[in-house]
Order: C-alpha cells, then sequence, then structure tokens
C-alpha cells in the first residue's frame, strides 16, 4: 500500500511544502521555530529569491530554499534552507550560507546595505554525537554558531550564522513536547503516518501535514520517486565507499606489522589480504598483534 504522506526529507518533497508561496505561512512558522524568534523578532513576511520551485533531477545532492525575510522591526535578512543526509557536509553548508551573502554586491549594494544571512541545515545523521569540545555539555537537537573570539569567547562578525536541527536527536517518540519537537517529529515521522496525529492536529503543523499528502499528479509522483531511487544510490556509494576506505587501512596496518614482526609476506599471503572483508582483516590483524606470527 502506497503511502499517505510524502517524505518531507526527500529533496523534492521538502520544496513541494515549503517552497512554494501558497505555503509560505508554514515555512514562516517553521524558521521562527528553528531560529527561536519571539516577539518583534519574529518573521512576519517572506520573498522567495529562487524562482525555480523544483529540484532540478541532476542536482538532487541538496534541497534549497532560499528566502529574503523581514521581520516586525523591518529588518531584512536572508535565509537559506536545506536537507542534508550524508557525511562531509560542512563544505556545502559553509559555501552555500556564505555565497548569498557575497553575492548581495552584484546586485549593486553597498557593504553597509548587505543583509545577514542565516544558513538552517536540518540533517538526518548525527553531527556531534557528544560535546563539541572536551569536557562540555552535549550538543542539544536545535544548536546555533556564529563566530566567536578564541582567547575570551566574544562573540563577534555575526553577519553570517548556522542554525542546525540534527534529526536523530528526537527521543519523544509519538508524545513530541513544545514547538522544536513537533516539527522533529513532522521531519522525522510523517512519511509512517496513515493519519494527522493529535500532536500534529494544530497550526502549522496540520497544514504541514496537508503540504505533505501523496496527492501528487503523475509527473510529480515520478520526481518524488526519482529523487527516493537517487538518494538510495548516493548511500549506497557511501557505504561503498567507506568500506573500501576502511579494508584498505587494515591492508596497510597488518603489512606494516608483518614488516616490523619480520612474517613473510609471499604472494599467497597477498591473494589472501585481497580477498578478505573487513570483518576478516580485522580479526587477522588481532591475531598477529597477539601471536606475532601468521598461522
Amino acid at each position: 500500500m502506497r503511502p499517505v504522506f510524502a517524505d518531507p526529507k526527500n529533496n523534492f518533497a521538502f520544496k513541494r511544502i515549503f517552497g512554494r508561496e501558497a505555503h509560505k505561512p508554514i515555512l514562516i512558522e517553521l524558521l521562527n521555530a528553528l531560529l527561536e524568534l519571539e516577539g518583534d523578532h519574529r518573521i512576519v513576511d517572506l520573498d522567495y529569491l529562487s524562482p525555480a520551485q523544483h529540484v532540478p533531477v541532476e542536482e538532487l545532492k541538496l534541497s534549497l530554499v532560499d528566502v529574503k525575510c523581514l521581520d516586525q522591526h523591518g529588518r531584512h535578512y536572508v535565509v537559506k534552507v536545506q536537507v542534508l543526509k550524508v557525511e562531509g557536509f560542512e563544505k556545502p553548508v559553509v559555501y552555500n550560507t556564505s555565497r548569498p551573502y557575497v553575492t548581495q554586491l552584484r546586485a549593486g549594494e553597498d557593504y553597509p546595505g548587505l543583509d545577514d544571512v542565516v544558513g538552517v541545515t536540518i540533517c538526518d545523521f548525527l553531527i556531534w554525537p557528544g560535546p563539541a569540545v572536551p569536557g562540555g555539555a552535549p550538543v542539544p537537537m536545535l544548536s546555533r554558531w556564529r563566530m566567536q573570539e578564541q582567547h575570551d569567547g566574544a562573540l563577534g562578525l555575526s553577519r553570517v550564522q548556522y542554525v542546525f536541527l540534527e534529526l536523530p536527536k528526537y527521543t519523544s517518540g509519538d508524545d513530541p513536547q513544545g514547538t522544536i519537537e513537533r516539527w522533529a517529529y513532522f521531519f522525522r515521522e510523517v512519511k509512517y503516518l496513515g493519519v494527522v496525529p493529535p500532536a500534529l492536529s494544530e497550526t502549522p503543523y496540520h497544514e504541514a501535514m496537508e503540504a505533505a499528502r501523496l496527492g501528487f499528479s503523475a509527473g510529480e509522483l515520478d520526481l518524488y520517486d526519482r529523487v527516493k531511487i537517487a538518494e538510495q544510490d548516493a548511500r549506497g556509494a557511501l557505504s561503498l565507499a567507506e568500506r573500501v576506505g576502511v579494508e584498505k587501512g587494515l591492508r596497510k596496518a597488518i603489512r606494516a606489522i608483518c614488516q616490523a614482526f619480520e612474517i613473510e609476506l609471499d604472494a599467497d599471503r597477498e591473494a589472501a589480504l585481497a580477498g578478505m572483508g573487513a570483518d576478516e582483516l580485522d580479526g587477522l590483524q588481532a591475531r598477529l598483534l597477539r601471536e606475532r606470527r601468521w598461522s
């Protein structure tokens, strides 16, 4: 049976839910929550900066929604929202957040008129499993980052900031408490649900659920499925690369151990090494260290 709701972490579905003019109020509420904005700092309006609201299929690595926000004070700033599922995310996050700040000058802006930029990244993997610094407190599910002076900890140069929501840190099951947990619950669990749950029955979560409902056209369903396949292929390629890297490192370590203990590595043993997987290589390394001979 086909799911009732789309996975909002899917690149195409994410842009369909949050990247359309008709869904602007949903994105405003999401940003107010993730940026922890209150009172006259809350976003009251936004403009989509990119005219293309669908993710080009050949560029499925990132899902991006760029908006220029207006708060109740009349201040403008740019927010770039993206969903990431793979490791090695730091460079694209920094690049994609910094680029809107730099490119404002190309539109004829003077330096004093440049808008601040905030990068919001929703991650389907752990970035900081524990403390960010030794002895520090664990990094929370929602974290915010800006530049800091290294000696006295003073904050500054805040024109470019970063916000991360690490979905694996959500632990409240079907009973999310508070705004941030409800959004995390939405991103993590919606694709498994058959009806709108009580925890997401109020505004703006109910509207987000309806936007995620799989009432897609045939063309949209095809794009949605193609994005899923591309993401699965990317994860498979990443896993293969990691496994190959581990095995290569273990073989190198075993050769070093044999050299140190004067254990002969003839052609038969080299052939055996080449045919071993990571578990076998790990076991051989342990035996060589323990027995100092290739038995």
